[in-house]
């Protein structure tokens, strides 16, 4: 086998990377000193997560749906990276609509990139012989149970394919096995990442998502309503512990199949409700709530396999929140304007 060529700075493409967890990884990336291609057709993601990003000479962002086949050569604004004969090196694909409140408004699409997405990408890793990663989900091992203690990556969990939800819930089991087959069939390096639930800056707001809105009407001296009871329990990791598994990941030579990329702390969401209120000084008070499809109480991840490459989450949860207040007060205004 021919060796691959190494260049002094790996061209990169994120899929969704404007979105939160993409315009971070992007955003580190950058830092890392490599050059980043980014393409989102803002479904669920924002131009603003990458506003500071978009004079970075080594960055560029190209609107585009992933659902439709695309050339990035075609790009003129790609012509700095030399694709024809430079290519991708590595690929971090997270392009999937996601929204709590609106899961309806995006069933076909979701759908629609856990499959054509899918093999679209796939196409462009198998053209370039990048190493490509899936951003998958700790939705393919099914909802909680009381007997499910902290999940492994060979667990299997249980998905109904038929429920409201299924389209985001088995398409990513389905996103899992095209990776999969494409390793088999056509040799690509692919890494599975399931992430798990993840908090921090440029979290979609009135969503649903319950850190972001929890803020936001502490801030406002507002009930911080609590979908899914008071009872529920969450895993809660921070978007740069996230980020920096992601990457740790991909630079990985050992790869033992799919990671769980997570905290595997338990959080019961009375609790965060009211730290926040405590940190934001807030006459707030949490009460329960409606519960929404999309939103459902998701096993414990098992991080062995990720500390196997040197990841575990360093944020403690009240540092994260701390930062998490401190981005929302600073954008508070243009929050309200939303």
């Amino acid at each position: 086998m021919a060796q691959a060529l190494t260049f002094e700075k790996k061209n990169i493409l994120v899929t969704g990377g404007a979105g939160f967890i993409g315009s971070h990884l992007c955003e580190q990336l950058l830092k890392d000193g490599h050059r980043v291609i980014c393409v989102d057709n803002f479904a669920t993601g924002d131009l603003r997560n990458i506003d500071a990003l978009l004079q970075n000479p080594n960055f560029k962002f190209i609107k585009l749906d992933i659902n439709v086949a695309f050339d990035l050569e075609t790009f003129a604004e790609l012509t700095q990276f030399k694709l024809p004969f430079q290519g991708i090196q590595e690929i971090y694909h997270l392009a999937c609509p996601t929204s709590i409140k609106n899961f309806d408004q995006f069933k076909i699409q979701t759908l629609l990139s856990n499959s054509l997405g899918n093999y679209h990408v796939l196409e462009l890793a198998k053209k370039y012989r990048s190493k490509i990663m899936l951003g998958s989900s700790s939705v393919v091992y099914g909802s909680r149970t009381d007997a499910s203690g902290n999940v492994k990556e060979e667990e299997e969990g249980v998905v109904k394919h038929l429920t409201p939800r299924a389209c985001y819930d088995e398409g990513k089991r389905f996103s899992e096995t095209m990776f999969e087959t494409y390793k088999q069939v056509h040799g690509l390096d692919t890494r599975i990442a399931r992430i798990f639930r993840t908090y921090g800056p440029r979290m979609p707001l009135f969503d649903g998502h319950l850190i972001p809105d929890f803020i936001l009407n502490a801030l406002d001296g507002k009930d911080l309503v609590m979908y899914g009871g008071e009872d529920f329990r969450t895993s809660l990791v921070f978007v740069t512990d996230l980020v920096d598994g992601l990457i740790r990941f991909m630079g990985a030579k050992e790869v033992p199949g799919p990671v769980n990329i997570g905290s595997d702390l338990d959080h019961p969401i009375k609790d965060v409700a009211e730290m926040i209120i405590k940190m934001t000084d807030s006459s707030s008070k949490a009460v329960p709530g409606e519960n929404f499809e999309f939103l459902s109480e998701l096993a414990l991840p098992s991080i062995e396999r990720a500390k196997d490459f040197g990841w575990f989450p360093l944020v403690r949860l009240e540092d994260g929140l701390r930062r998490t207040i401190e981005y929302m007060k600073a954008n508070k205004l243009l929050s309200k304007n939303l």
